[in-house]
């Protein structure tokens, strides 16, 4: 059997991959990855990107960079001008990221789907209640990064990051098989709300970046998150950063999840559709009429 064929079976065994990737001290092995990732010594980047390359099959073809230093790099890759065709249209919010859709619809009595026959509470997912409240009616859809993903998110609109706000927490895959085994998984790993308020209107819509495991960080540009991880209460900041649409706001250090919020009057795009990939720029939801 060869280490393709063994990757490829456990996989495709949902308890043997959970097991695997969640019964292991998560924080610490997402922090370790942190520190190897960044190396950039020949003798531990270049197997450790060999390695990426076979298991991830990532699309290096797309990106800025022709060469990495390290897996780090690789992770973070920039795109190639011209890669991604934002869509420009003024009544569409636009994906911020390249993703799986593992989840979509209308937020009803302050609940999210998590995957089929399972939600979670959107208060505890924002860990505020008033800001929850604003979405009532809306609609959200999750997506899911895989690690051989382009891992960084933009603006979906013209408009300005007005507040951020970080929540300490696990490090859970967050694939399907722990999507299925694990109660309000997005409300117990590390994540980061961000408050977007669209150009026009006055609406705003909320992306929450959701950290799992090996992700050593969520970034966002012009903006420090706190570098203690472990506070007890929400960190939370305002800002003000014009962003026009398509611009970057951040990036994970690895893959991850996005569950954008919208708040009622907006519905998901004709197109969209559940386990589909989407990308970066393309139709995600219209805006209210």
């Amino acid at each position: 059997m060869t280490f393709r064929t063994l990757f490829d079976a456990i996989a495709a065994n949902d308890r043997l991959n959970f097991l695997l990737t969640n019964r292991l001290p998560r924080r610490a092995l997402s922090r370790l990855m942190g520190r190897l990732s960044a190396i950039e010594h020949p003798l531990v980047s270049r197997p450790a990107l060999a390695a990426f390359r076979f298991f991830c099959a990532p699309d290096l073809t797309e990106a800025r960079a022709t060469r990495f230093a390290s897996l780090r790099d690789c992770f973070v890759r920039e795109l190639a001008p011209g890669r991604r065709q934002i869509d420009m249209r003024a009544d569409i919010l636009a994906s911020p990221s390249d993703g799986q859709l593992v989840a979509a619809g209308r937020i009803e009595q302050g609940q999210l789907l998590q995957i089929k026959g399972s939600v979670y509470p959107l208060a505890e997912l924002l860990r505020d209640v008033p800001a929850a409240a604003a979405f009532e009616g809306g609609c959200f859809a999750t997506l899911r990064l895989t690690a051989g993903m382009y891992h960084r998110f933009h603006a979906p609109h013209d408009g300005r990051l007005a507040a951020i706000s970080h929540v300490a927490g696990d490090a859970w895959n967050v694939n399907p098989p722990a999507l299925a085994r694990v109660p309000g998984l997005y409300c117990r790993n590390e994540r980061a709300a961000i408050r977007f308020e669209l150009a026009g209107g006055g609406h705003a819509v909320t992306l929450v970046a959701v950290a799992a495991i090996l992700v050593a960080g969520i970034r966002i540009r012009g903006v420090d998150l706190p570098a203690d991880r472990d506070h007890a209460e929400p960190w939370r900041r305002t800002c003000d950063i014009p962003l026009a649409k398509g611009a970057e706001i951040g990036w994970f250090e690895h893959g991850s999840t996005i569950v954008v919020l919208a708040p009622p009057g907006f519905r998901l795009a004709p197109a969209i559709a559940h386990g589909a990939t989407i990308r970066m720029g393309e139709a995600l939801m219209r805006l209210p009429d």
